[in-house]
């Protein structure tokens, strides 16, 4: 891996919700009380008439939001994780999915990027999303790929679940046509699908061993031509993910291999069936063995 951190692109999901206000008069954005902390403040200042503080009620945010999306509005539900499809899920599953609806859900905190136990870890929103019916499913990369979720966001015909990255985010990737599944890394050695931070995690870990890493950011509805021709070339591939290994990504990938008939192994890394412990990220990427060094012994 190169010693130089890559350059860092201030609040890139701020910048883009107000171009999207901009743009469109019948967005309108809603917070649970976390306006500071998911990067809405910008929105809310330009557009105070199109801003819904709704207070530490998640429930009643999502059941607003699915009102709105039927009266012809697209709503933008804003908090974390973890209160977003945990707390919010019979709202969000009744409200917002059932259709004709569109609407937006982009969620902070993912996966173990929180200090804090199981109350703010949302290891296991991919799983819940996944299995709602008609929802996109988005797990951005870095900033590049935040910014260009939210257009792809927008233009979707029924309900997403976007995960969010607040403050200062890493630009990893070019900016590609839309949200593609793409080969960010060739490489002669092992073989790695990653998503979200994950697919940091995983370019770490390739620079060890020289591996290949196809990034998939849609996970729902997956790229299963993209992930299959990826995954043919190998006899195991390693998925890595900002998430429990059940129900995500490595789920994912393994119901594309098991119907196409392929013959390749599938090995998941991420958070195993157990909660994850709290501190740091690189302490809880150490326990869990999602450091660079442990992913790239354990995909070799």
């Amino acid at each position: 891996m190169s010693a130089v951190a890559p350059p860092l692109v201030e609040a890139p999901f701020a910048t883009a919700l107000v171009e999207l206000g901009r743009r469109r008069d019948d967005v309108v954005v809603l917070s649970a009380d976390l306006s500071r902390y998911t990067d809405v403040l910008p929105f809310a200042e330009e557009f105070p008439r199109r801003f819904v503080q709704c207070g530490m009620a998640e429930a009643n945010m999502m059941g607003i939001a699915g009102g709105l999306a039927k009266t012809g509005f697209l709503p933008i539900a804003v908090t974390y994780g973890v209160f977003a499809t945990r707390r919010a899920y019979d709202q969000l599953a009744m409200a917002l999915a059932t259709g004709p609806s569109r609407g937006i859900v982009v969620a902070f905190l993912p996966g173990i990027t929180t200090p804090f136990r199981a109350t703010h870890q949302a290891i296991d929103d991919l799983a819940l999303m996944r299995a709602l019916p008609g929802m996109t499913v988005v797990d951005p990369a870095d900033a590049t790929e935040l910014t260009a979720a939210v257009v792809f966001a927008e233009a979707q015909p029924g309900p997403v679940y976007l995960r969010g990255l607040r403050g200062a985010v890493p630009r990893l990737l070019d900016e590609a046509d839309g949200l593609p599944t793409r080969e960010v890394r060739s490489g002669a050695g092992a073989a790695l699908i990653s998503t979200g931070l994950g697919t940091q995690w995983a370019l770490e870990a390739a620079a060890l061993v020289d591996a290949a890493v196809l990034h998939v950011p849609v996970l729902k509805p997956i790229d299963a031509v993209a992930v299959a021709a990826f995954c043919r070339r190998y006899e195991t591939v390693t998925t890595v993910e900002n998430h429990s290994t059940v129900g995500g990504l490595g789920t994912a990938v393994s119901e594309v291999v098991a119907s196409g008939g392929l013959g390749t192994r599938v090995h998941a890394l991420g958070v195993p069936d157990a909660w994850a412990p709290a501190g740091s990220l690189q302490h809880i990427r150490a326990e869990l063995g999602l450091d660079a060094e442990s992913i790239a012994r354990r995909a070799a």
